[in-house]
């Protein structure tokens, strides 16, 4: 079991899971999205697939009891607990390109996508692999008529948190998100456990 660790606000980091590892994802201040991707320690070309995982789902928010598909079908991740039931598997890691589009008037971050970029580089992982990231606690509702997408401030209070289960060896990214709409106009930290099967 390790320690729980803090991601600092508008950063990222990497790390491994062997399989059956427990990671606990908390938002220890509430409202604060962090982006997560898993890669197959063993075939980086292997990696946690949006449309897969939502195609066997048949819904668009996932909750405990879910699995996590990667591109070639298996699952990677379980989410075997959830205190919060509202993420979002549609909307890509934010980026330069992103803060350009949507916040022209702010200074330009390299956001989760630059963050993940440089966290998975050394696991030979390179920017044009990252795919879209399952966002632990990003409120995204869809309008039922036209399919319009909003960004709300996540539904998360202090102390919540979404537990997953890897299937497999696995090589994580995993950030304290930096949109200014996604985490309710302020950034904070995101804290994380790994706990190992006895």
């Amino acid at each position: 079991m390790s320690g729980t660790i803090e991601i600092p606000e508008r950063s990222g980091t990497a790390f491994t899971l062997g399989p059956g590892d427990l990671l606990t994802v908390i938002d220890p201040r509430g409202e604060q999205v962090a982006d997560l991707l898993a890669f197959d320690a063993g075939d980086i070309r292997e990696a946690i697939s949006s449309g897969r995982t939502l195609d066997y789902a048949e819904r668009i928010y996932l909750t405990t009891g879910d699995k996590l598909y990667s591109n070639r079908s298996n699952v990677l991740l379980e989410i075997v607990e959830d205190s919060v039931g509202r993420h979002d598997f549609l909307l890509t890691p934010c980026s330069f390109a992103t803060f350009d589009h949507f916040y022209p008037q702010l200074p330009r971050h390299r956001g989760c996508f630059g963050n993940l970029a440089a966290a998975l580089a050394p696991y030979g992982i390179e920017p044009d692999a990252i795919p879209t990231a399952f966002n632990c606690f990003m409120n995204v509702p869809v309008d039922s008529e036209t399919g319009r997408l909003r960004v709300l401030p996540p539904i998360s209070r202090a102390g919540d948190s979404i537990v997953f289960r890897a299937a497999r060896d696995l090589i994580v990214g995993l950030t304290a998100c930096s949109a200014p709409d996604s985490n309710g106009g302020t950034f904070k930290p995101i804290h994380y456990r790994v706990d190992s099967p006895a």
